[in-house]
């Protein structure tokens, strides 16, 4: 299965592509937003102490850069969660902050990219049955 960005209005894009042959898949949009939040929610990075160089590279265009370098170093100093849902809590817990210090650099489709550009993440997210069985 392969994630893209949708050129169909009606289709969202963190919704998978279909290739033919393959069953369609149920996508609520709601329950993908309820699990990014429970996840940024549990992100408990104070950005204010280590977002300097993170919010530098946002600066430069490199959001998605800032958060596998914030998801790494997190990731190493709680062995006990997954890279994956790392990731994911500090990609919504970055982009947060980034709308209220400089709203101007947040564009609406930042996580969709940084999400559906992460192997890892995207493997992890299909390994456990789609967003509906994220651990909440």
């Amino acid at each position: 299965m392969r994630y893209a960005e949708s050129p169909h209005p009606a289709l969202s894009p963190l919704e998978p592509m279909r290739l033919a042959g393959e069953p369609q898949t149920r996508f609520d949009p709601v329950v993908i937003a309820s699990r990014l939040r429970q996840m940024g929610d549990r992100c408990n990075m104070d950005f204010e102490r280590v977002s300097s160089e993170a919010l530098a590279e946002v600066l430069k265009g490199k959001f998605g850069a800032a958060v596998d370098s914030l998801s790494r170093s997190w990731s190493d100093q709680n062995p006990e969660m997954a890279y994956e849902i790392v990731f994911l809590g500090v990609s919504v817990k970055l982009l947060m902050y980034v709308a209220k210090k400089v709203p101007a650099m947040v564009h609406p489709n930042q996580l969709i990219k940084v999400i559906n550009g992460n192997f890892r993440v995207r493997n992890y997210i299909e390994a456990h049955g789609g967003w509906e069985n994220l651990d909440n």
